[in-house]
């Protein structure tokens, strides 16, 4: 019998799991140079190696989230070439968060000549809670103009020198 998923058991498996995938040589990946085919890889097999213990609905491109029932999305990124894309959809997000969770994925690809595998040492595995999600630059310069008695027009100016894409007609 399966078990449904929970925040903490997707925790405690991502770990295990990259553990185990630290050890893997993979043919598919020998070569592969693109950020994003190694993440659809690790992304698949992550969702693979869940579905046979647990219970969840997995998320879709509709959906915008991985796992969105318990409300987070999955990142894989390099550690030699992080993510660069933004993942805010508004200025909203950027200042009060994401409104998910994130689980991220850090590694380091390998490629083994002798065997033509490639390898990923996946050296961290983090989960940013939603409250933690909002640009850190961002809300602690808005945090610094409201700590020293700024007015809304400083924090327009703030947020125009940001490029924060709002409407500042208030």
């Amino acid at each position: 019998m399966k078990l449904n998923l929970t925040i903490e058991l997707l925790q405690n498996e991502a770990y295990k799991f990259s553990k185990k995938e630290s050890k893997h040589k993979e043919s598919t990946l020998y070569g592969v140079t693109d950020g994003k085919a190694v993440g659809t890889y690790l992304e698949h097999k992550f969702q693979k190696y869940l579905h046979k213990k647990y219970n969840y609905i997995e998320g879709s491109s509709a959906s915008g989230i991985d796992f969105p029932e318990l409300k987070v999305d999955m990142k894989v990124t390099s550690i030699r070439q992080p993510q660069s894309s933004c993942p805010y959809k508004s200025a909203k997000q950027k200042i009060f968060g994401l409104g998910y969770s994130l689980l991220v994925f850090v590694y380091d690809k390998k490629n083994d000549i002798k065997t033509k595998t490639g390898n990923l040492n996946i050296m961290h595995t983090i989960f940013v809670e939603s409250n933690r999600t909002a640009d850190f630059q961002m809300t602690t310069g808005l945090q610094q103009i409201l700590n020293n008695d700024g007015n809304i027009d400083d924090l327009i100016s703030f947020m125009r020198d940001k490029n924060l894409p709002i409407d500042y007609d208030i």
